[in-house]
């Protein structure tokens, strides 16, 4: 059975040397250890210390050399904007708050599709588009560093908010 063992960043190789494919949604990405189906129908496995989100463009190296290129597939996403640059910092703080993954572009940010999210950005003046794009989340503050970040941070989750 071939094998992924290394993880190139997206744009530090040359994608024509991509002999495959694995394409998938974010949790189809989001993986620590799985057998990966590509595109031609040929499977290796990935197996990794801690789970991570292999991003768009990054190239997994195979065992025998070969790099596969890893695809985002598009999904239901919202498109969250606001009315000008501090308000949609202000919607960014609220998402984060909730520790959501998000893509943050110029002047919008992607979230997953949740009607509870949609309607708290509403409530708080914002503006909820359905899309279908891929979706390659911020990675974080603690990605690349060894150590998966989840819970074990202390602090209180009702965070005062002053400037609402």
């Amino acid at each position: 059975m071939t094998h992924v063992t290394q993880i190139l960043p997206a744009g530090s190789w040359p994608v024509a040397r991509a002999a495959d494919v694995f394409a998938a949604d974010y949790e189809g990405r989001h993986r620590r250890r799985m057998m990966l189906t590509l595109r031609s129908g040929a499977r290796v496995r990935l197996e990794l210390e801690h789970a991570r989100l292999l991003a768009d463009g990054e190239g997994l190296v195979l065992d025998d050399g070969r790099i596969i290129r890893v695809e985002a597939l598009p999904e239901d996403l919202m498109e969250v904007t606001a009315h000008d640059a501090l308000h949609l910092l202000r919607l960014a703080w609220h998402l984060g708050n909730r520790h959501l993954p998000a893509s943050i572009g110029a002047g919008r940010i992607l979230v997953r599709h949740d009607h509870v999210i949609a309607d708290m950005i509403t409530g708080l003046g914002g503006h909820v588009r359905r899309v279908s794009a891929a979706f390659d989340p911020e990675s974080g503050a603690y990605a690349g560093r060894g150590a998966a970040h989840g819970h074990e941070h202390h602090h209180d989750h009702a965070h005062p908010h002053a400037h609402d």
